[in-house]
Order: C-alpha cells, then structure tokens, then sequence
C-alpha cells in the first residue's frame, strides 16, 4: 500500500510540474502573441523579449529577433534606394527640362517676324548648343541603363593606350579654344599598351575630359604613362566646384555638386567611368589636393616581346 500511495505522490508531483510548466508555456505564447501583435500594428524598432524563458524559449525568440533586424535592415536599404531613384527621377527631370526649355524660348524668338538675320543666326546657334546639350544628357542615361541591365558587351582587344588617347584628347580642340586655354598633354614616348575594348577606352578619355571642363578653371593637365604593372591615365585642373564633402560621392549616378548642377551636367559621366574601367579588370581613383582636382584610371600593362621590339 504504501509502495501505491508514493507512486501516485510521484505521479501527481510529476502532473503538478509539467502543470506548472505548461502554465509557463502559455504565458510565454501569450506575451509573444502580444509582442508581435504590437509590432503589426506598430512601425516600431523594439525587439521581441522573453517573459521567463521557460524551455530555451529565450533561445527561440533570440532567432526570431535575428529575422527581424534582418528583415528591417533589408527594408531600410530598399526605402533608401527608392528614395535615391525618386530624387535621381527628379534630378534628371530638371536637367533634361532645363536645355529644353531653353530652347523651346529661342525657337519662339525665331519665329518673331522683327528678328534681325543677324540676331536669328544667334538664336539658331544657341538652340543648336541646347539641343546638343540634351542629346548628350540622353546618351549618358540610355548608356547608364544599358549599363546596369548588363545590356553592354566588351569586345578586349590590344590597344596602343598612348595613340588612342592622343586622338581622343584631340577632339575637345575647340572646346579648350573656347575656355581660352590650353590643357598640358603628357604621353609616355614609347607605346604603352593594354586590353581593353576601343569604344569603352574612348568614352572613358572623353567623360574625364568633359568631366575636367565642366569643373575646372585652368591648370588642365591630361598625361598618360608608364608603371611597373599598368598604364595609367591621369586628367587634372584647378577647381572651384568640388570639395571634400563630393570626394565619397563622385563615381555615385546622378551625383551633381551645386555648383555643377547649373552647368547641364546628368552626374552620371564619373559613374559610367568607374563601370567600364572595373568590367575591364582596371582601376580608378578621385584625388583633391587644394585646389587641383584629379582622376587617375589604371590598366594593366601588356609587355610582350612586339611591344619591346616597337
């Protein structure tokens, strides 16, 4: 009898603990129930806690706090992104509008009978110059996008680097006649040559360049030479538009310095640089110093033995 009566003591301990216990347990689902509720109905940044944690529980709802901040990281990044898209949206809106509207204003003064012919060659001249403008700004977004839907391929080739940005450099003649000045041209005597895609090569040259005349005022300096292991382009000028608050910033897209932004500029001239230069295995790098702004751009040096016999 007595051997019965300790086995039931036993067995009513053992109920009234796993009773206890269970009353723990709903409690605990209780309090997570409201807990999660509360960050349903509530943009809150309050993690999930733990009333007892009975049964590792605590464990359990430290996962479940990982998942959140995760997942409120993610929202984060992406609520920043769409805001970076919806001002990027609005920039270009104003940069495409502006030349535009330009424009439009000439043609209308044009189409004043009282025009002088000498004052309707003026006219025409600067409504050429604003639709060069926006046929430029376009170019720039269409390549951008080609760019990130991975729509631009590369054919590498062997490329005297000295020769090509020679010609390049070339083209912007009247440019610099205009800005009545003359850039300095440094080139390495003995060829230099690297792998890379010709018209990737060419839109780089001529982006640093564009890039140097938007924001300079002088001092414009555009050398290639010779490393140990890379070829690397260099493009200079005194500056008053950029300072150390842009460096982080100039190879993002869309980014515009203000001072920039009055003088018809996407900012996507640096990001589409920094993209063909890397999906080419080269580098490239801003530097401010004072006042004398610079890009460097570096590709990998080929020496073979036709390179060392030319």
């Amino acid at each position: 009898m007595e051997g019965w009566i300790g086995m039931i003591f036993i067995l009513l301990t053992g109920a009234g603990i796993l009773s206890a216990r269970l009353c723990c347990y709903r409690r605990e689902v209780r309090h997570l129930r409201g807990e999660l509720g509360m960050l349903l109905e509530n943009e809150t940044n309050l993690m999930l806690t733990a009333e007892n944690g009975v049964g590792g529980m605590d464990k359990v709802i430290s996962d479940m706090n990982c998942v959140l901040e995760k997942n409120r990281r993610r929202i984060s990044a992406l609520c920043k992104e769409n805001e970076s898209y919806r001002q990027s949206i609005i920039s270009i809106s104003h940069d495409i509008r502006t030349p535009l509207t330009s424009a439009k204003g000439y043609v209308q003064m044009l189409c004043n009978g009282n025009v002088t012919e000498e004052k309707r060659q003026e006219y025409a001249k600067i409504v050429e110059r604003r639709l060069d403008d926006l046929a430029g700004m376009l170019d720039q977004l269409f390549l951008y996008a080609r760019l990130e839907a991975g729509g631009v391929t590369f054919a590498p080739e062997r490329l005297n680097a000295g020769n090509l940005f020679a010609e390049t450099i070339s083209l912007f003649y009247e440019n610099f006649v205009e800005k009545g000045c003359e850039p300095e041209v440094l080139i390495e005597e003995q060829p230099c040559y690297i792998v890379a895609d010709r018209q990737a090569f060419v839109r780089i040259v001529e982006n640093l360049i564009k890039n140097a005349l938007v924001h300079g005022c002088g001092g414009y300096e555009m050398a290639l030479r010779r490393e140990p292991d890379a070829v690397c382009i260099r493009v200079s000028n005194r500056t008053d538009g950029i300072s150390e608050e842009d460096m982080e910033h100039l190879f993002e897209r869309f980014y515009t310095t203000d001072l920039s932004r009055s003088r018809r500029t996407t900012g996507l001239g640096l990001a589409i640089v920094k993209e063909f230069t890397e999906q080419m295995g080269g580098g490239v790098r801003a530097k401010l110093e004072k006042d004398v702004f610079s890009i460097e751009v570096r590709f990998r040096n080929i020496v073979d033995e036709e390179t060392k016999t030319e």
